[in-house]
């Protein structure tokens, strides 16, 4: 991201501050009480001024790359505060930010308290690989959602189980303990997993069930993508989960995952842009909701290329708070950014929205938030 200027520093601090203390007030039970003061006391903001956004890490080095190349060719800037999905989500709630950004869709809860329609923009396509420490493997695992779940249940404990030796029958896996490793910290992989894991497992739907952060049976806890990889590379016979650009940045091997259709699927890119054409394609025509967008999940999705564990990344848009101006500007912005910007996403290591899904939500944008 571009160095701020005083004023625009100015005003991302109050922005950092107004989210801890709508956090700190929601964790008590008064978040309602601190909107409807922060709504009645706000003063209008300049439709000119730079837009301020905040929320999920995951994007963040790719929102940062494109806000600054998009910036002189729009004489407009965008800033962007890496606070995490939770955080991000808050934020726009309690109306302190332009927009928001998540790993994560908003929950039934979080919309109602919005009080508005917040709109769930997908801007680029993510996955959570499952890595693991087995030295003497040579070609990448093969896992099933089933074989997941009995892993994280506590069921399946052994790496030589009949049920992981017959997902591998090429391949004499070693007579070790599993050892789990997951995340403590509230994540969006988590949720993916989880998501993924609930629609596989009656009994993981259950408990641990679906969530950013879970109750688990077993393992070792391990905070973000490094706090996960560094437990996994130090422990022979472990296994834990993320983000593959992670994976694939840290050379840390990944499982092929059995999707819907039956097919052993790798996480690579045109894999996972097939699980978001596959659900778009799914819905068919249907109009963008009113209330809250693309609010869709990739996890377990259909067709024979799909990698399961696949999710959009999004930018959250509050049009009827930001005003039809801002809003059109960053409606604006994802027209560039879906097109110029795709190049700049692969060269990162992210996954663009195909073209035919990216001309599918402008159309449904240009209808949502019309030129003033």
């Amino acid at each position: 991201m571009s160095a701020f200027t005083t004023t625009e520093l100015d005003r991302a601090l109050r922005i950092a501050a107004g989210v801890l203390l709508t956090m700190s007030l929601a964790a008590c039970g008064r978040s309602a009480d601190s909107r409807t003061s922060s709504d009645s006391t706000a003063n209008p903001v300049d439709p000119h001024a730079p837009l301020t956004g905040a929320g999920a890490s995951f994007p963040y080095p790719l929102y940062a790359r494109w806000f600054n190349e998009y910036a002189p060719k729009a004489n407009r800037r965008i800033n962007y505060l890496s606070i995490g999905s939770s955080a991000g989500i808050e934020a726009l709630i309690a109306h302190t930010v332009d927009f928001g950004a998540t790993d994560v869709p908003m929950t039934d809860d979080e919309l109602h308290r919005a009080r508005t329609r917040i709109l769930h923009v997908p801007t680029a396509i993510g996955a959570v690989g499952i890595t693991y420490n087995l030295p003497s493997i040579k070609r990448p695992l093969r896992l099933s959602g089933e074989a997941i779940a009995a892993i994280f249940l506590g069921r399946v404990s052994r790496w030589n189980d009949p049920t992981l030796q017959e997902l591998n029958p090429e391949v004499e896996l070693p007579d070790l303990p599993i050892v789990v490793v997951h995340r403590v910290d509230g994540s969006g992989t988590t949720w993916l997993l989880s998501e993924y894991l609930s629609q596989i497992s009656p009994a993981w739907a259950t408990r641990p069930g679906r969530g950013r952060v879970l109750e688990w049976p077993i393992g070792v806890g391990g905070s973000g993508n490094e706090g996960i990889a560094g437990e996994v590379k130090a422990t022979i016979g472990s296994i834990g989960y993320v983000e593959v650009v992670y994976a694939r940045q840290n050379r840390l091997p990944v499982a092929h995952l059995r999707n819907r259709e039956g097919r052993f699927v790798s996480p690579l890119p045109f894999e996972i842009a097939s699980a978001a054409t596959a659900v778009l394609d799914s819905i068919g025509g249907s109009p963008l909701d009113r209330q809250s967008g693309f609010r869709v999940s990739l996890a377990n999705a259909p067709g024979t290329q799909a990698y399961p564990l696949s999710a959009f990344t999004f930018l959250l848009l509050d049009p009827d708070m930001a005003g039809g101006d801002r809003s059109r500007h960053m409606v604006e912005f994802l027209r560039w950014a879906y097109d110029d910007g795709a190049a700049i996403a692969s060269s990162m290591g992210y996954v663009p929205l195909p073209a035919a899904a990216a001309e599918r939500i402008l159309r449904q944008l240009d209808l949502a938030i019309p030129p003033e």
